[in-house]
């Protein structure tokens, strides 16, 4: 998967969380809150044809990310039977 396709979510100084590309040196954006952070991901990454969202935790590191269709999922879900 291209890095294009890919933003990720990390928290600012302030408190504050932001949406970038990664090794980007601006954001797409900055927001109040983890939870507006990652919609706004999501939304972008989407509009972008599909990719990943990357979720960092307070302390840097990642703790989870989400593929966005049409993104191509490394380990989908299994088919209930």
């Amino acid at each position: 998967m291209s890095n294009d396709n890919r933003r990720h979510v990390t928290q600012n100084d302030d408190g504050s969380w932001r949406v970038a590309k990664p090794d980007a040196q601006r954001a797409s954006g900055n927001f109040d809150t983890q939870k507006d952070a990652i919609a706004a991901s999501d939304r972008i990454v989407r509009n972008a044809g599909g990719g990943e969202t990357v979720i960092h935790g307070r302390d840097g590191k990642i703790r989870d990310s989400k593929t966005i269709a049409p993104g191509n999922d490394p380990f989908p879900p299994r088919d209930k039977k």
